[in-house]
């Protein structure tokens, strides 16, 4: 399955990107979750623009569609300055790096998504920009190389990652201020839906936001993806207005259930249960089993499915926990011998 085809993917499609644009908020007092972030940040941009310095550099790691490259842009609002937005893979020399830094001008902020997957040459240019807003630029080859050091604007660089492991300890070191993101919850994703729903004016029910907000994997894009596809079926079947009976039958045509899960999320647990006696099982196995890439299952599905508890990741392989068995309506293991 094209992980880009799933109702319920965090990655935005070329068509979302227009609408997904309008519905960002655009500064601190708009944004809804990340309580413990929004507030630090506050705090941190009040005394840099009271200095009259940079903001620290800044990485937010978490899931994706939690609202990292949003809060860049609120950043840069809230300093009154330009964003400039890249990703790690978009800079694939060295010279790309530099014709970006040296258009920064004074306290613009830089936003790289998928920071940690940046070429490690790359990378070691910046870490000179970051520290010193300078670039040591190499020039000839051989005996004749010489190096020259061009002064950069001061600059503030946000980087964002979904795997922050893998970033290397001297760029992780490098920036000062380091913010997880967490899933929302329902009560917060409620929110944000009613939000969307009055930008795109759109009539909703109360019982409808709930259930769309519990559906939505604790990720704000994928409310608001689920939120225009019932639009969609109460404009075509229904009167307009959405309300839970639509809401209902639209999810269900979706194939959402009750926990957010799609097909293939309950496909995963369902071939570890009953090929694999619920594990433990290796990711490798799992993926012959059912067809999937070993990356497409890491980086698309277990994440979810361990933040909601269906499956746990042990050093012997994958286990699916008794959550799953009564959310699949099976009988655990655990239960059975209970019974006897």
């Amino acid at each position: 399955m094209d992980t880009e085809e799933r109702i319920t993917a965090s990655k935005l499609n070329d068509e979302e990107e227009g609408l997904e644009l309008s519905l960002r908020p655009k500064r601190l007092t708009e944004y809804i979750g990340q309580k413990s972030v929004t507030e630090n940040l506050k705090v941190f941009i009040e005394a840099a623009q009271m200095r009259k310095e940079p903001l620290d550099h800044v990485l937010f790691y978490g899931p994706p569609g939690l609202g990292k490259t949003t809060l860049a842009g609120i950043i840069a609002n809230e300093l009154d300055v330009d964003m400039r937005i890249t990703s790690g893979p978009a800079i694939e020399r060295a010279g790309d790096l530099a014709a970006i830094l040296t258009n920064l001008n004074n306290n613009d902020v830089l936003f790289i998504d998928e920071i940690h997957r940046l070429n490690r040459s790359v990378e070691e240019i910046l870490y000179s920009a970051m520290e010193d807003y300078a670039l040591d630029i190499i020039i000839g080859k051989g005996p004749s190389a010489r190096s020259i050091r061009l002064d950069l604007s001061k600059f503030t660089l946000i980087g964002a990652t979904t795997r922050a492991g893998s970033l290397s300890a001297p760029l992780r070191d490098r920036f000062g201020v380091i913010s997880k993101f967490e899933m929302y919850t329902v009560e917060e994703l409620e929110k944000i839906i009613k939000r969307s729903a009055d930008i795109l004016n759109i009539e909703i029910d109360k019982d409808s936001m709930t259930e769309i907000a519990r559906r939505s994997r604790g990720t704000p894009r994928v409310a608001n993806r689920l939120l225009r596809r019932v639009r969609d079926f109460s404009q075509v079947k229904g009167s307009g207005m959405i309300e839970m009976n639509i809401t209902e039958k639209t999810l269900r045509s979706l194939g959402i259930d009750k926990e957010g899960l799609e097909g293939l999320d309950r496909t995963i647990l369902q071939v570890i249960i009953e090929r694999f006696h619920g594990g433990p099982v290796g990711i490798d196995t799992i993926s012959a089993a059912i067809g999937e890439e070993r990356v497409t299952i890491e980086d698309v599905y277990e994440p979810y499915l361990i933040q909601a508890g269906f499956l746990h990741r042990t050093q012997k392989g994958r286990v699916v926990s008794n959550l799953a068995y009564k959310h699949l309506g099976l009988e655990s293991p655990k239960e059975e011998q209970l019974s006897l």
